[in-house]
């Protein structure tokens, strides 16, 4: 298919784009009035999200690259249109060190481009000490002050979060990267950095004590990822194509685009936010996938998840305090700062009384892809045994209603579920073997898109799943080896339905039965109210 406008997947250089005329969604007021809150701004979003093009666009802006900015929001805004010396590092490139030795060396690669234009001394010898020497030989050289721009300065650190040792080391080296910005303030006309989480113990925050923080600034929420106005505004060709591409309406795939790749809210107001790297990717592709997780899951995140025992059964409805945003990665006591920081969870309310956040899955490609990585961590199942075959199966009983049949469906696939090695100590690690298959059941139904929750407290116990359709509401409860007729007998007995009464959708309870030893579903039944 002959594809007339460019998408700019993996291309995060602003003039790049803006010359070989791929698609761009103008957030350039917003950058402007962001240089205008602070001379130090730091700002933390999602891998894949715009960071890197957000920074290359200030270098453009602040170089006076007036040109490429022709037609967009601040030619209204920019009258002046000054250069300034700009120092651009992007920190990312130094990931993957072995040591404080090569973590040094990589910086001072990075910077070499930077030395070449504005010289280096004999005896800057360390990254800080380069850092600062371009700082001072830049505002030297040009009569200006110069503009810091640090993209992904915590590249490195997240590496070896979870290696004490090492992240000591590494954080050292940083440390003395970092704690020049302070020194050299008076030559500095702005600095801009960017990355995930947040490390205190880094001169970053720990000197810099005006540096503000935008990252829940509800004025720039919307400044990375692509908004819901942005799409039906400048992107309804590319709806428009996709929707032809899948013979569906215009209305059809719109809501499909919407449930994929929205649901994102970066503050406590917060226009609905679309994962800018998956949307463009979906519209070079013609294809709506989870391309988010191309690259997987961080493996910090999943052993963040580890060394707290996240429960992931509850990861749609949890509130936390707004000091849960600003707490320094080193003394976190759980993984929910970092999963909302790395985009696995977002805002999806806030209580202005409380000041408490309420914090969910912002959609369907971070629930399937989350699970997804979840899936050989948690439960030793491949994300591809769920999907292969069985999801469409189930979904299209459930959707029908046709509880029978789903359940047959899932008891076919439990039963012809490979043995997967180390499932004997999986069990252990539980604290009891229901737990797990709650689990269990709880990442399939995530995969599949559905939202379920496990544990649901009522006046008289806990249901152990309630599945939430458009349609219906399946109250089920599991017996290990016990009978479906007693774990129905429980539903009644303990009134888990009843506080689904005043709700539209018709209620479904479902009791089950089953064997741990045969690793099977061993009867069900199913009860229409």
């Amino acid at each position: 298919m002959e594809q007339e406008r460019r998408y700019p997947v993996g291309i995060q250089t602003f003039s790049r784009i803006r010359k070989e005329g791929y698609v761009y969604i103008d957030k350039t007021d917003l950058m402007w009035k962001m240089t205008r809150v602070s001379p130090f701004i730091f700002l933390s979003r999602p891998r894949r999200f715009g960071k890197s093009l957000l920074t290359t666009t200030l270098c453009s802006f602040f170089k006076g690259e007036r040109e490429l900015f022709e037609g967009l929001k601040v030619m209204e805004l920019e009258k002046e249109w000054k250069r300034y010396p700009v120092l651009h590092i992007d920190v990312s490139r130094a990931k993957g060190q072995e040591n404080k030795e090569e973590l040094r060396g990589s910086l001072m690669l990075e910077m070499e481009p930077l030395t070449d234009i504005y010289g280096i001394k004999k005896n800057e010898t360390t990254p800080g000490k380069v850092l600062s020497g371009l700082i001072r030989r830049a505002y030297e050289q040009t009569g200006e002050q110069v503009v810091v721009v640090i993209d992904e300065y915590d590249a490195p650190l997240l590496d070896v979060l979870h290696e004490e040792e090492q992240l000591s080391a590494f954080r050292r080296v940083m440390q003395e990267f970092y704690q020049c910005l302070k020194a050299n303030e008076a030559m500095i006309r702005f600095c801009f950095i960017t990355g995930i989480t947040k490390f205190s113990q880094l001169s970053i925050f720990s000197t810099l004590n005006n540096i503000t923080n935008i990252s829940l600034d509800p004025e720039f929420a919307a400044i990375c990822g692509i908004t819901s106005e942005e799409i039906d505004e400048q992107m309804q060709p590319d709806v428009e194509r996709l929707a032809k591409e899948y013979e569906i309406t215009f209305q059809e795939m719109r809501k499909m685009i919407r449930d994929t790749y929205d649901g994102y809210h970066f503050s406590r107001k917060s226009p609905d936010i679309y994962n800018p790297f998956s949307l463009m990717k979906a519209f070079n592709q013609c294809d709506l996938q989870n391309w988010w997780f191309e690259s997987g899951t961080p493996t910090y995140l999943l052993r963040q998840m580890r060394r707290f025992n996240t429960d992931i059964t509850k990861m749609d409805d949890i509130q936390v305090p707004s000091s849960s945003f600003d707490q320094p990665t080193e003394n976190m006591l759980d993984a929910l700062p970092l999963l909302y920081q790395s985009g696995y969870l977002t805002i999806r309310d806030y209580d202005p009384f409380a000041r408490l956040y309420t914090l969910g899955i912002p959609n369907q490609e971070v629930r399937i892809g989350f699970t997804e990585g979840l899936l050989p961590t948690v439960a030793g199942i491949r994300g591809g045994d769920v999907q292969a075959g069985f999801a469409a199966r189930f979904w299209k009983a459930l959707r029908s209603k046709n509880t029978d049949l789903a359940l047959r469906e899932l008891q076919a696939y439990l039963e012809g579920l490979p043995y997967v090695e180390g499932f004997k100590k999986k069990l252990e690690e539980v604290v009891v073997a229901e737990g797990f298959y709650e689990w269990t059941f709880y990442l399939i139904f995530s995969m599949l898109n559905v939202y379920v929750q496990t544990q649901v407290k009522c006046a008289r116990g806990r249901a152990d799943m309630v599945v939430f359709m458009p349609d219906t509401i399946y109250v089920m409860e599991l017996k290990l080896n016990g009978t479906a007729q007693d774990a129905l007998d429980q539903i009644e007995d303990k009134g888990y339905a009843l506080r689904y009464a005043t709700d539209p959708r018709p209620v479904v309870k479902v009791g089950m039965g089953f064997s741990i030893e045969k690793r099977a579903l061993t009867d069900y039944l199913i009860v229409n109210d």
